[in-house]
């Protein structure tokens, strides 16, 4: 047992910074993330005090993240929408406007399709693992991909332009960082 302790306590140590990240871009608040990775954390712990046997802590973790912030997502007091717009970002500039017009972008982005769009581009996941990761199906992910794509299309206009999917990941990876 102290070799399971041994490898949750180097888990925690090395992946939380990983795993904030990927709640900030799901959330798009540093609080909302904090809050979202401590909870997940908690829950990773606890499963593994209850002697529960986890064979792959760091994909549990994902899973538990994303499952969390879906869930967060259909609470009702979490659907309070601001009433004024605020100005568009402008997308020419720097790689901080474009990181920024991204972030932005994303939070247009239905809970389920922003998860997929973070765990497929961020966080390097197939279609394969990230339908684990979510919990739904590869041709759910797919589709959830593809719009979650068009409507970050739409939203930078052309900020990133018209690149193939495999450059749009790049690309995205090393704006949001």
């Amino acid at each position: 047992m102290p070799s399971e302790d041994t490898e949750l306590r180097e888990f925690l140590s090395h992946r939380r910074n990983a795993l904030l990240r990927s709640a900030y871009l799901m959330c798009g608040d540093v609080h909302a993330a904090e809050d979202l990775v401590q909870n997940t954390l908690i829950k990773v712990v606890m499963a593994h005090r209850g002697r529960r046997r986890i064979d792959h802590i760091d994909a549990y973790a994902r899973r538990v993240l994303v499952t969390t912030f879906i869930a967060s997502r259909k609470r009702l007091w979490n659907r309070e929408e601001p009433h004024d717009s605020l100005p568009d970002v402008p997308v020419q500039g720097s790689d901080t406007d474009l990181g920024l017009a991204v972030r932005g972008a994303l939070q247009r982005l239905a809970p389920r399709q922003r998860a997929v769009l973070v765990m497929r581009f961020f966080e390097d996941q197939s279609v394969q693992g990230d339908g684990r990761t979510v919990g739904v199906s590869e041709g759910t992910i797919k589709s959830q991909t593809a719009r979650g794509l068009a409507v970050l299309r739409e939203a930078l206009g052309g900020a990133i332009g018209t690149l193939v999917e495999d450059e749009e990941a790049s690309k995205m990876r090393e704006v949001i960082r």
